[in-house]
């Protein structure tokens, strides 16, 4: 008997290990864009990728056929959705990542990096936040416009080379 459950216990590390070997660094680029982190710099991403893969070896057995990435790209976006205001507050206090997403909601970007990076569908997406898809079809064009053309920085007080009127 113990011999039995040794061996499940060695195949299941086994098949996670295999799984994050070819899985992780697709999911930790996903969430990174999900913090907007600088790429070197992700402690946040890094956090949540951590967690999400601790809850799926938690629950490997019980996966039955579900594919393990979709489980740990689902998890990564309810923890990023449920600490939202957590990621905006740091944006708001100046700690704000970097590139075209940092200007983005987090609800955009969630939107954003499922549907465009990742390639789920509207109606996953949806379900997944609890929105409509009008909603999610709504913050993916905004986001997407936003991505397109970042908002600029305030006007200079002056022009430089000219004296103040």
């Amino acid at each position: 008997m113990r011999e039995r459950q040794a061996f499940r216990n060695a195949r299941r590390a086994r098949e996670f290990e295999a799984f994050v070997a070819g899985a992780a660094g697709r999911l930790l680029h996903a969430a990174t864009l999900l913090t907007a982190e600088r790429h070197d710099d992700n402690p946040r991403a890094r956090k949540l990728l951590t967690v999400a893969l601790a809850h799926t070896y938690a629950s490997w057995d019980r996966l039955r056929g579900e594919d393990p990435y979709d489980c740990v790209r689902t998890e990564i976006g309810v923890r990023f959705a449920h600490g939202a205001w957590h990621w905006s507050w740091h944006r708001h206090r100046g700690h704000r990542g970097g590139g075209v997403l940092g200007h983005l909601s987090p609800q955009e970007r969630l939107v954003l990096v499922l549907r465009l990076f990742e390639g789920v569908g509207e109606e996953q997406v949806a379900a997944l936040l609890g929105l409509p898809p009008e909603r999610v079809r709504a913050l993916h064009a905004r986001a997407m416009a936003l991505a397109l053309h970042p908002p600029r920085g305030p006007a200079p007080a002056e022009l430089p080379g000219t004296a103040p009127a």
